[in-house]
């Protein structure tokens, strides 16, 4: 009798899948309540092992939703009305705020510290609830000055004005050095090839050292400032491809300082989501340049 290729197969995980939001306080309390619950990147969503797992996040999100105000919504669109904010980057929606911004970091970073804040990729834009208007206004200018910084006519400006200017030869000088995709190591504290790494540069593959030794005022001027008494190695890197940093696991708390003056970490799931947005870009440039797309 043939031998059924199935019966080989490794067993599926016991468990249930969340879709739960992405903003920092959720998360925070959601990975708090369930410490082995991993993020799966292909499916978008929370996995939890165990037999109980549907049961406990059912559970988990009534308490949740117990919790919160019910008429917290209704209070942050009372504060709205009375005193709204004007931008042409905010809609007050039925729903919830809806903000669209030109990309930058620093709009990102501050996003995401407003509870229940949710970046909605189908429609390419950040929703906040209503309730959540208080900490959204006292971050707005800051949000409202990035956004206004990161349109294309304020970059090309800023090009224009340092055109010639000692800035502008440094911004060049280092774009250059990132250029050849090198970054210091400790001689002494390799790390591994196998796997993504976090860096004061992003989240890369490390392909190989030489042992050439890193000048400390090229050290300092373009990457991190060298240790005292350290000795650095040249090391070349690439980036990661979309798959190998989907299935990269983060690291469960951010660096410690000892590990930001090392130079390199276990990357944190923040560090992997702006790596993998990295490489979609990357991938779909490919395929332009292709005509697969």
């Amino acid at each position: 009798m043939d031998e059924d290729p199935n019966d080989n197969a490794p067993a599926p995980r016991v468990g249930a899948m969340t879709e739960l939001r992405h903003d920092r306080v959720t998360v925070a309390q959601f990975r708090e309540a369930f410490p082995r619950a991993r993020w799966s990147d292909s499916l978008n969503a929370w996995f939890v092992p165990g037999r109980t797992a549907q049961k406990r996040i059912s559970r988990w999100l009534a308490e949740m939703e117990a919790e919160a105000d019910a008429f917290a919504d209704e209070k942050g669109r009372d504060a709205f009305e009375f005193d709204p904010i004007e931008s042409r980057y905010l809609k007050a929606a039925p729903a919830s705020f809806e903000i669209r911004t030109p990309y930058s970091r620093t709009i990102v970073n501050e996003i995401r510290e407003i509870p229940y804040a949710y970046w909605d990729a189908d429609r390419r834009l950040w929703t906040v609830p209503y309730r959540s208007f208080d900490e959204l206004r006292r971050r707005w200018p800051a949000i409202e000055a990035a956004a206004q910084r990161s349109e294309p006519e304020a970059r090309k400006a800023r090009r224009e004005a340092i055109r010639g200017t000692e800035e502008d030869e440094t911004l060049k000088a280092r774009t250059r050095e990132r250029r050849r995709k090198r970054y210091p190591v400790p001689a002494d504290d390799r790390p591994p090839l196998t796997r993504a790494i976090g860096t004061h540069v992003g989240v890369v593959f490390f392909i190989g050292m030489d042992g050439e030794l890193v000048d400390p005022a090229t050290m300092s001027a373009f990457y991190f400032p060298m240790n005292e008494g350290g000795e650095y190695v040249w090391a070349s890197w690439r980036p990661g491809a979309l798959e190998e940093l989907v299935t990269t696991w983060p690291a469960r708390t951010p660096p410690g300082q000892d590990e930001l003056d090392r130079g390199w970490w276990m990357p944190t799931l923040e560090e992997l989501r702006n790596a993998r947005r990295d490489a979609k870009s990357r991938r779909r440039a490919r395929q332009r340049r292709d005509g697969k797309v």
